[in-house]
């Protein structure tokens, strides 16, 4: 899922940033959480997430994150985000926090989410398939559409009959050497190869606005059968710093509209608890 996803509010109403360096850290219950320098695990070339020239999203939180928590410095541990990512990062103590990571999953103890998004659906702008706000949509019956191997809305396409003329995308590809299946897939739409692609919607946002494509970007909120297509992200740590965890949820708390910000520039389509756009 995670191949499957921020100008910063310095300062805060009610807590400075020393205050909350002092509830986590080496000596919090035992907790193995640097004070000082927050290492962040992630990946070198996993835009718009993470990259080695801090140009992700996940880069941008992670300033926020070390201002706020009073850190001197931040430090990374490279790894690219195939399996045994967390093995080889988290769980060895290398580092301390994974900036981005999927609600629920047992490798890692989350924190409250700080983004909701769904999959999205892209295609020509002014085409034949305007108007479509579902995968169960009649006019993509007989339409070519690309998904990456194994994502949930690969089961709502199976479902749907669009497996047969699907183009399918490798999930695991590690972006140091290959591109991101999402701006295959927009290269793939503009050159008529699909019809249209389904996609998670921080992959499909930020690559549409990097490659100036006139795509429509429809979230896919209104699936009624299936995998659910709206996921929650957090920031995961171990389950051993319980502190550390609750640092977080209050920067995330305190700091949502300064998140908010630096989501949207990177084109991320945010919705609410009610499944209608975040724009600000």
């Amino acid at each position: 899922m995670r191949k499957q996803i921020i100008s910063l509010t310095l300062a805060l109403a009610i807590l400075p940033g020393s205050v909350y360096a002092q509830t986590a850290g080496l000596g919090a219950a035992g907790e193995l959480v640097d004070p000082d320098v927050l290492r962040v695990c992630a990946d070198p070339a996993n835009l718009p997430f993470t990259d080695e020239k801090g140009e992700g999203y996940e880069n941008k939180l992670a300033q926020l994150v070390a201002e706020k928590t009073g850190r001197k410095s931040i430090s990374y541990t490279w790894f690219p985000m195939v399996m045994g990512f967390v093995r080889n990062t988290l769980r060895a103590n290398r580092c301390d926090i994974i900036m981005g990571y999927a609600q629920g999953d047992e490798l890692v103890q989350n924190t409250n989410a700080y983004l909701r998004a769904p999959y999205v659906l892209m295609y020509k702008k002014g085409g034949p398939l305007e108007g479509v706000e579902t995968i169960e949509d009649p006019k993509l019956a007989d339409k070519r559409v690309g998904v990456v191997q194994s994502t949930p809305p690969a089961s709502n396409m199976a479902k749907a009959n669009l497996m047969k003329k699907a183009k399918i995308y490798d999930l695991m590809r590690d972006t140091r050497f290959t591109h991101s299946p999402a701006e295959l897939m927009i290269k793939d739409i503009e050159s008529g190869e699909i019809d249209a692609a389904v996609v998670w919607g921080p992959m499909g946002g930020y690559f549409a606005k990097q490659m100036k494509a006139d795509l429509a970007i429809v979230p896919l909120t209104k699936e009624t059968t299936g995998s659910r297509m709206i996921y929650r992200i957090t920031m995961g740590v171990r389950p051993s710093d319980q502190e550390w965890k609750r640092t977080l949820n209050t920067v995330i708390r305190e700091n949502q509209p300064a998140i908010n910000k630096i989501l949207l520039n990177y084109g991320v389509p945010l919705i609410d608890e009610q499944n209608r756009p975040i724009t600000e």
